[in-house]
């Protein structure tokens, strides 16, 4: 399963190629039979064995690994670094620093855990950052709360992205379906829609449930969606291209989000919202700032079976609202989360970084 910094990158990168900007993606093997240098659609891609490294706990490898990274740094004489995540990367950048001088600029897309502190990997990278952007105000609070030094050196851009080429059809409530996306893991709370769903079920006879994605929950997924009677209602898709996401959400009447975990963003309701799709989500992290409770669609409390469920029923039962909540929220998509105004956003942000107007 893509994530959606995966998502995220190759359109931002096309886009600030447009803005004079060179790239070389730096990103780990993860034991995938993939050449460790390659072109990407016009984009340089290197591999290098991070995760390998690490889990070996091997000197020789580790220095290894290093090394290349520092060659690599020497080579490129990257202006700028930007970091994206927690990545085991980021312990080799932060190993790498004598091999150049390079401002580095930290995006938060992950949330902040309980064992999180200022000794942690995201911590020292936080910490040595020049600058610091989140993706959601809720992730902005999260690491200046719990880094309050970052303050001063920090900033929200939310993400956006381009509006699909394929145009929203009309909602459609005569053999409705529902609609999860992502990685079947169990902090996106799949588990709890297949709950929900099942409530639902005799009420609403023709209804369907589609959940889009892959990961290691999927065979207690697909069990669980046995074990309560709704194999012939409930259909697992596998994995999917990014590029085929607009085209599942087009077939969907709702499209829901039960996270459990605080969700940085919820890129998926953004993609929803293009698509002109009300959103039944959880309210945890940057979802509230997507999800517009009763406007662009419903939010509910955090593992709470019965709202979710409800939120569904109540969206079924009142098709002109949902309609309404779908059109609202790609008109605001457009005007909040601009993909423009994203990639002017970052593109400003790094000449200053590069000229040391930060």
């Amino acid at each position: 399963m893509i994530g959606g910094v995966e998502v995220l990158s190759l359109p931002f990168i096309h886009a600030m190629q447009e803005e004079g900007f060179e790239f070389e993606v730096v990103t780990s093997q993860c034991n995938l039979d993939l050449p460790d240098e390659m072109l990407f659609e016009g984009i340089p891609v290197h591999r290098f064995h991070f995760h390998n490294a690490l889990m070996r706990r091997s000197l020789h490898k580790l220095n290894e690994v290093r090394d290349r990274v520092a060659n690599f740094k020497k080579k490129f004489k990257p202006n700028l670094i930007h970091l994206n995540s927690g990545h085991p990367s980021v312990f080799f950048h932060l190993h790498t620093c004598t091999a150049g001088s390079a401002p580095t600029l930290f995006t938060v897309h992950e949330p902040f855990f309980a064992d999180f502190n200022s000794n942690s990997l995201k911590g020292r990278i936080i910490e040595s950052a020049d600058w610091v952007t989140a993706v959601s105000a809720a992730m902005l609070d999260d690491v200046r709360q719990l880094m309050p030094a970052v303050a001063e050196r920090s900033s929200l851009i939310l993400n956006g992205l381009p509006m699909p080429s394929v145009n929203p059809v009309p909602l459609s409530f005569d053999d409705p379906h529902i609609l999860c996306v992502g990685r079947l893991s169990q902090e996106k709370g799949f588990d709890l829609a297949l709950d929900a769903f099942a409530m639902l079920i005799e009420r609403f006879p023709s209804i369907h449930l589609i959940i889009a994605g892959d990961g290691p929950a999927r065979s207690d997924l697909e069990q669980q969606a046995v074990d309560l009677g709704l194999k012939n209602a409930v259909r697992f898709t596998g994995w999917f291209s990014p590029e085929r996401v607009p085209e599942l959400i087009n077939r969907a009447a709702i499209v829901l989000m039960p996270s459990r975990w605080r969700e940085p963003f919820g890129l998926v309701a953004l993609q929803a919202a293009q698509m002109a799709r009300p959103v039944v989500a959880s309210k945890v992290g940057g979802l509230p700032e997507i999800v517009i409770h009763g406007k662009t669609g419903l939010l509910v409390r955090n593992e709470n079976i019965a709202e979710l469920s409800e939120s569904l029923a109540f969206l079924l039962e009142h098709p002109e609202d949902a309609k309404f909540m779908g059109r609202t929220a790609r008109k605001r998509a457009g005007e909040k989360f601009g993909f423009g105004e994203f990639v002017a956003s970052y593109a400003a942000l790094y000449h200053r970084i590069i000229k040391g107007c930060v």
